[in-house]
């Protein structure tokens, strides 16, 4: 099991997120599970959010849309300073006042950025501080709040500093070094306007050897010892050829090495190339392709997984290395020591863009093209910087002695083990210098105390905002303005009764914003006091501010909205206007619960909660109102955006396990049983990403192993019979995944559940 100070920090950024207001920055070394964390925060926040990364092919693998295409960045550098005289209008750099001047948002996609809560963006290493700095720019002009960073938006930024740096020519750097220290994100203007929390998930996973380990952080951190090199130079193998079937990659720095080892070995291997064309639907940027255009194959070639197994037995994940063993109407692959072949399918990656959901209050995806392919490359060579996040065996690093900065260690941390490791170059001590305003920054972070001091203040800021917002009737005005005048250009039936009802709500929501206004300004002051002298005031005027519209709402606004959509929905030919009535009702009902919200927070904070406990507690409340309950029939769902897919739900278990979280904690973090989490995690034993070890003690494992051989083939319940109760089902379930993975023929008794 994890350790539990990896956990802490998992969890300490977790509340960050959902709990306050505060941009953080997420990292951790390679394999610390910082992609683990996007994808729980995905599945576990309750905010608007999009996902963002500078590339294409980073955006596709975090399931999120480029940075550019998403702000319509311009791709040249930009200046944060407005440009005068001989400066203005030179070729390909923007300033503050030319920055909109090709930016065509149209009406969705502001109320998109106005919408937006929280911005996620991975790959931070390689995102340059003046692209952050033109992000913050149009974010506080669309969202009209000028002196906010980011226009009030949080931001998730994930990323290792220590791996790819930004790219930026020379001539680049001559302009903008009269404005930033580095071209690294943290110096960035707004980032020195606000700088984010640090949190660094500190737990390694794919390393177990303390001795690499230590290497491995000695590079990071600027601290190679002579020892370290010479340690690494043991491996130093220049005519090294790998052996048939050893399943060895090479790392290089440069693509055309890479290709060139891959051309020519599969050039040695006798028999048919076999080519597979990709499926391209709709718009799929082709700088974005996920796997190859064209794959070209034959039997005996290496390949390499790019994408984790959606299947229920988990045979692969991305970066095994494998065989093509079989060629026909089906590609069969061969993994060394494993008895089993791998009949492989075609994998769909998705390219998405986002839309706000009016009527659900949602930040939902919309798939713009698909691209659909083997999820296989050819593997005896691979770009270092095509390995970050991937995970090896065995890997022969090969940079011709022209590392760049980051890249030994990318190269290094990609193996499970020093053992596995081959240099056909030696590593200059010049080649491992991490730039020092890397260091600078990464040693000016907080101590933990100060975090959590930090978690505590946000922790009441992001309360008394969310009070604030409860009142706050500006949006609902100016939601029912525009219903109201578009009165002009609808051809509706009862038209003049519909006007009628439309200006009383109108009215009604600018005296509720009156009201409204006066109790905000209350309400700073009474927040105030309250710290230092209790509560009870404050939830006493929160109690008779909620009561009254409350009220209001409802009979002056839900209850004959509601009549008036019985009314219309008979009609013929309203179907876009009956969609603006569900939207404004879907409106009203959210502010209501939001001065319920209000309320609970506040009767919270009287009754001494903690500000953790009540946050979390509502997050579990609004989390109940937002799952629908369980189906009636066994009719297949249909899929819906965000919602994650049968496939994918295992390996989030896996990751949550991995990132520390006990089974119990992930359980009900993801409203599942604890019996079927288990039986998620077991589906990793025949992978090899989880030891039964780990989720069995040895002694019961014997035990199981020798009553399954003894009763033979029987069901499960008839196991646990005979073990009793010391013996759980998860456990048994375990026990039996890794008698699959060990002797496939064997027949194991199904499971008398489904796993989710």
């Amino acid at each position: 099991m994890p350790s539990d100070d990896s956990n802490l920090d998992f969890q300490l950024a977790a509340r960050f997120v959902n709990q306050t207001g505060r941009s953080i920055f997420l990292t951790g070394k390679a394999g610390t599970g910082k992609t683990t964390f996007l994808q729980f925060i995905r599945e576990n926040t309750f905010k608007k959010l999009a996902v963002v990364a500078p590339t294409g092919v980073a955006a596709i693998n975090a399931g999120g849309t480029t940075m550019h295409s998403f702000f319509q960045l311009p791709f040249g550098p930009f200046v944060p300073a407005p440009q005068y005289g001989w400066n203005v209008g030179r070729s390909g750099v923007t300033d503050p006042n030319s920055l909109f001047a090709n930016i065509r948002f149209n009406a969705n996609k502001r109320e998109l950025l106005q919408e937006l809560e929280l911005l996620i963006i991975d790959e931070i290493s390689m995102v340059r501080a003046d692209t952050l700095d033109a992000v913050d720019a149009i974010l506080r002009h669309f969202r009209q709040q000028p002196l906010a960073p980011f226009g009030g938006v949080q931001v998730l930024y994930i990323g290792d500093l220590f791996q790819l740096p930004p790219v930026i020519s020379q001539e680049e750097w001559q302009l903008l070094k009269e404005y930033y220290n580095s071209p690294f994100f943290f110096d960035a203007k707004v980032i020195r306007e606000q700088p984010p929390i640090y949190i660094e998930l500190k737990k390694i996973y794919r390393q177990k050897e303390a001795v690499f380990i230590d290497i491995l952080n000695n590079i990071r951190n600027n601290r190679a010892t002579p020892y370290d090199l010479e340690k690494l130079h043991d491996h130093y193998e220049p005519d090294f050829m790998s052996p048939k079937d050893s399943s060895y990659i090479t790392l290089t720095s440069h693509n055309a090495r890479a290709e060139h080892i891959n051309q020519a070995e599969l050039g040695r291997i006798r028999g048919k190339l076999h080519a597979f064309e990709a499926t391209v639907t709709g718009e799929f940027n082709d700088k974005a392709y996920p796997a190859e255009k064209t794959l070209q194959l034959k039997e005996g070639a290496q390949i390499m997984l790019i994408k984790n197994d959606k299947g229920e037995t988990r045979r692969y994940f991305n970066g095994k290395i494998g065989k093509i063993k079989n060629i026909g109407e089906k590609i069969t692959i061969q993994f060394p020591d494993e008895p089993d072949d791998l009949v492989l399918e075609k994998e769909i990656w998705r390219n998405i863009r986002y839309k706000y959901n009016r009527e659900k209050d949602k930040i939902e995806e919309e798939e713009l093209g698909t691209f659909s392919q083997y999820p296989i490359r050819l593997a005896w060579a691979i770009t270092i910087h095509k390995s970050q996040g991937l995970t090896f065996d065995k890997a022969v690093i090969d940079a011709g002695g022209s590392f760049a900065p980051g890249q030994v260690y990318v190269a290094l941390s990609r193996l499970r083990s020093i053992d596995g490791l081959i240099l056909q170059s030696r590593i200059p001590p010049s080649a491992i210098s991490t730039d020092p305003r890397v260091i600078e920054y990464t040693d000016s972070r907080m101590s933990d105390h100060e975090i959590r001091t930090h978690l505590l203040e946000e922790q009441h800021t992001y309360i008394h905002n969310t009070l604030q917002k409860a009142f706050d009737w500006t949006r609902i005005t100016s939601s029912l303005l525009d219903h109201h005048t578009a009165y002009d250009h609808r051809q509706i039936p009862v038209k003049i009764k519909a006007i009628t009802l439309s200006a009383a709500w109108l009215e009604k929501s600018v005296h509720q914003q009156e009201t409204a206004q006066k109790f905000s300004r209350q309400l700073d002051l009474l927040l105030y006091s309250a710290r230092q002298d209790g509560y009870q005031q404050l939830q006493q005027r929160m109690q008779a501010a909620t009561a009254y519209f409350l009220q209001s709402l409802d009979e002056d606004q839900i209850k004959p909205l509601q009549q008036h959509i019985e009314e219309v929905k008979i009609q013929k030919k309203i179907k876009k206007y009956l969609t603006e009535l569900q939207e404004l009702k879907a409106m009203f009902t959210r502010r209501r619960q939001q001065l319920e919200d209000a309320l609970q927070m506040v009767d919270g904070l009287q009754k001494g909660l903690d500000t953790t406990q009540l946050l979390s507690g509502l997050q579990e409340a609004r989390k109940n109102r937002e799952t629908p309950p369980p189906a009636a029939t066994t009719a297949t769902p249909t899929p819906t955006p965000g919602k994650t897919p049968k496939g994918e739900t295992h390996r989030i278990s896996l990751h949550l396990y991995k990132a520390g979280i006990p089974i119990a904690e992930i359980a009900a973090r993801r409203n599942l049983a604890v019996t079927t989490v288990e039986g998620h995690l077991a589906t990793f034993i025949p992978t090899g990403e989880i030891d039964i070890k780990e989720l069995v003690p040895e002694e019961k494992i014997d035990t199981i192993r020798t009553t399954f051989s003894a009763l033979g083939n029987t069901t499960l319940n008839a196991l646990k019979a005979r073990l009793g109760d010391n013996y759980s089902f998860g456990e048994i379930r375990a026990v039996l995944a890794s008698i699959r993975a060990t002797n496939p023929s064997s027949s194991t008794p199904p499971s008398n559940s489904s796993q989710d």
